[in-house]
C-alpha cells in the first residue's frame, strides 16, 4: 500500500518497455507531477533526456532518432493534440501511456491518424493522481463544490482520480459513505457503476482465508471543519500552514534575504532524507535534530579542511558529492526553520495555538470568550487568525445559550475583517450539517467514548498544541475494531459486506480537501500495523479551507445564521 512505489514502477516499466536509446517524454499540464515520485536524475539513468509539455507551442524540429513515451491523461483536448502530433510525427517512434481508462473510440481514433506507423505501443498506466507521501494522495480540486453541490468536473475528477487508486493498489473494495452527505452518495454511486462497467479490470485475487475485501470509505469535509482551522506544528503540516506546499515544492521568493539557490525549493521524502525521517516531528524536535546536522556539517567541513596526502585527496574526491549534498540539505532546512521561526514570533503563534486547541479540546465557554476578545482585539494579532478563532468558536458554541458570535464579528469587522466568512462556515458546516461530533461533548450514554476520553485525561496530554485529535483518527479505529458501520456509513454493493472481521486495507478519500493533520493520524496507524491510504480532492491548509468554504457557499440562501445577517456578503444569502 504506497503509491510513490506504484507510480516509479509504472515509470520503470514505460523506460524500460520503450528499450535502449535515447528519450523524450512528452506530458500533460498534470502528469507533469510525476516529478514527485521519480527525479530528473532518476530519468537521466534512464535514457530520458528531455521533458515536454504536449499542450504547450513546442518546435517542429524534427528528431527521429530520438523515442518519445507520452505520458497524459485520456481528456478530449490531450486526444486531438496527440492525434495532430502523429498526423504529423516529430519522433522516430511513440510509446503511448494514457493515466486511466480510455474508451475505445479513441484508441481506434488515434490509430487512424498514425498514418506513418510510428507508434509501438498503446498501454493504461493508472498514476492519475498526484502522490504527496506514501500513503497520501490528493487530486488537486481546491474547488469542488458550488451550492453545496459537486461542481461536474470535480465530481468526473474525483471519480477518475479514485479508479486509478484503486487499479494502482489492485484493490476491489467495499465502498461506503457518510449517510445524509448526497456528495457523498453520489461519488460513490459513481465509483461503483465505473467499477461495473469496467469489471474485467477489477479481476483480482480473491482475498484468502475469509478476510474481509478492502474498504474504500468517502467522507465529508463537513464533517470536521475544525482540524483545518487549526495552527499545525508538525515540520509538513506547518510548512504547509505557514509557507504553503504545492505539488511538494515550495515558492520562498517573497521572503526576504533567502538565497537565489534556494527561492523554490522541492520538498519530497523521496528525495530529500533529512525531510523524510523529520516531516512528522514537532517543531521542537526539528530545531535540535538541525542543530545536530549542523555539528556533523561542520565536523566534515574540518575534515575537508586537511587535505595533506594523496590518501586524503583521494578521500576529500570520494566524500565530496555527499559532503555536497549535505550542505544544500543543512542550508535548506536552515531556510525554511528560519522563516517558520520568523512567522511563529511576529504573530504570537504560541499563544493563538494554545487558544485554538483549547477551543477545540475543552468546554469552557465564558473563560475562552474573554480570552478570544482579548486577543482578536490585539493588532499584533494577525487577521486571519483573529478570523480562525472566531470561526472556531462560532463552531463549537453554535448552539450555547450564551454564545456571543456576533459580538466577536463587531471586533473584527473594526479591523476591517471579512466578518462573512464566519456564517458561510456555519452554513457549510454547522452543527446541522454534521454527523460524528467534532467537539469533545461526551454524552454519558456514550459509554465508550467516555471511557476513552477519561483514559485520555489521566493520561494527561503530551503538549499543550497538539492535543487535538482529528475525527478521522476516531472513525479508523472504529473500523478497524471490528465496529458496526451501518447506519453511518452505509455500503454501495452491499453483496461484498456479509464479512464480520475488520477490513485488512482502507481507502479514505475526503470531499472538500484532507490536511496534513489527519495525513500524520493515518502515518501513525500505518506504523502500528494497519493499512491505510488517505486522499482528497485537495491539502487543505487553513487558508485555502476558508476558500472552499466561501466558494462552496456562494449563491446559497443562507437558512442558519439569522442572527449574522448583517454580516452576508450577498444579497443571494438572504
Amino acid at each position: 500500500m504506497n503509491l510513490i512505489s506504484g507510480i516509479r514502477l509504472y515509470i520503470e516499466k514505460m523506460c524500460s518497455e520503450s528499450g535502449p536509446g535515447m528519450k523524450n517524454m512528452l506530458l500533460d499540464r498534470e502528469t507533469t507531477s510525476i516529478s514527485m515520485a521519480s527525479s530528473q536524475s532518476d530519468m537521466l539513468q534512464r535514457e530520458v533526456y528531455l521533458f515536454e509539455r504536449l499542450d504547450s507551442g513546442r518546435s517542429n524540429e524534427r528528431m527521429k532518432y530520438l523515442k518519445c513515451i507520452v505520458f497524459i491523461r485520456p481528456t478530449k483536448q490531450n486526444i486531438q493534440l496527440l492525434a495532430n502530433e502523429l498526423r504529423s510525427p516529430k519522433y522516430g517512434s511513440y510509446y503511448i501511456y494514457f493515466s486511466n481508462i480510455i474508451p475505445r473510440t479513441d484508441i481506434k481514433f488515434l490509430a487512424e491518424c498514425d498514418e506513418s506507423e510510428s507508434v509501438r505501443e498503446v498501454k493504461e498506466f493508472y498514476a492519475d493522481y498526484l502522490s504527496v507521501n506514501p500513503n497520501l494522495f490528493s487530486l488537486s480540486i481546491p474547488k469542488s463544490m458550488q451550492r453545496l453541490n459537486w461542481l461536474p468536473e470535480a465530481l468526473t475528477r474525483s471519480v477518475q482520480g479514485i479508479i486509478g487508486v484503486l487499479l494502482t493498489l489492485r484493490l476491489n473494495p467495499v465502498i461506503r459513505y457518510r449517510a445524509g452527505s448526497s456528495v457523498a452518495q453520489n461519488l460513490a454511486k459513481q465509483i461503483f457503476e465505473q467499477i461495473t462497467k469496467d469489471s474485467t479490470l477489477f479481476e483480482f485475487r480473491q482475498q484468502e482465508n475469509g478476510a474481509a475485501p478492502p474498504l474504500l470509505l468517502i467522507l465529508d469535509r463537513r464533517d470536521d471543519p475544525v482540524t483545518p482551522l487549526l495552527h499545525q506544528w508538525t515540520y509538513q503540516a506547518m510548512v504547509h500552514e505557514l509557507l504553503t506546499i504545492r505539488n511538494n515544492r515550495l515558492d520562498l521568493s517573497n521572503v526576504q534575504g533567502i538565497p537565489n539557490d534556494f527561492k523554490e525549493l522541492v520538498l519530497s521524502g523521496e528525495q530529500d532524507e533529512f525531510y523524510s525521517k523529520n516531516m512528522y516531528a514537532n517543531f521542537g524536535e526539528i530545531g535540535s535534530t538541525i542543530k545536530s546536522l549542523m555539528e556533523e556539517f561542520q565536523r566534515k567541513a574540518k575534515d575537508h579542511k586537511k587535505v595533506e596526502s594523496i590518501a586524503d585527496m583521494k578521500n576529500f574526491i570520494e566524500s565530496y558529492p555527499q559532503f555536497k549534498k549535505m550542505s544544500g540539505t543543512v542550508q535548506k532546512h536552515l531556510c525554511i526553520m528560519g522563516e517558520l521561526s520568523n512567522l511563529t514570533s511576529k504573530r504570537n503563534l504560541f499563544e493563538v495555538s494554545e487558544l485554538e486547541q483549547e477551543i477545540a479540546c475543552k468546554a469552557e465557554h465564558s473563560a475562552q470568550l474573554q480570552r478570544i476578545k482579548k486577543i482578536i482585539a490585539d493588532e499584533r494579532i494577525a487577521i486571519n487568525d483573529a478570523i480562525k478563532l472566531v470561526a472556531l468558536y462560532a463552531l463549537r458554541y453554535e448552539r450555547h445559550a450564551n454564545c456571543d458570535t456576533s459580538g466577536l464579528l463587531q471586533i473584527i469587522k473594526m479591523r476591517s475583517a471579512q466578518a462573512h466568512i464566519i456564517p458561510c462556515l456555519i452554513e457549510y458546516a454547522g452543527t446541522h450539517v454534521r454527523q460524528g461530533e467534532v467537539f469533545s461533548l461526551v454524552r454519558i450514554t456514550d459509554a465508550v467514548k467516555l471511557t476513552r476520553n477519561l483514559i485520555k485525561g489521566l493520561k494527561g496530554v503530551e503538549n499543550v498544541f497538539t492535543q487535538h485529535t482529528p475525527l478521522l483518527k476516531e472513525t479508523l479505529e472504529d473500523i478497524f475494531k471490528g465496529r458496526e458501520l451501518d447506519p453511518l456509513y452505509p455500503a454501495i454493493n452491499s453483496e461484498l459486506v456479509p464479512f464480520r472481521r475488520p477490513p485488512q486495507e482502507v481507502v479514505v478519500f475526503i470531499i472538500g480537501g484532507t490536511t496534513y493533520e489527519e495525513a500524520l493520524a493515518v502515518h501513525q496507524l500505518n506504523n502500528n500495523g494497519y493499512r491505510v491510504i488517505l486522499g482528497g480532492t485537495t491539502i487543505h491548509n487553513s487558508q485555502s479551507f476558508i476558500d472552499e468554504v466561501i466558494a462552496a457557499t456562494e449563491g446559497l440562501q443562507f437558512k442558519h445564521t439569522k442572527s449574522m445577517m448583517k454580516y452576508y456578503a450577498s444579497p443571494e444569502n438572504f
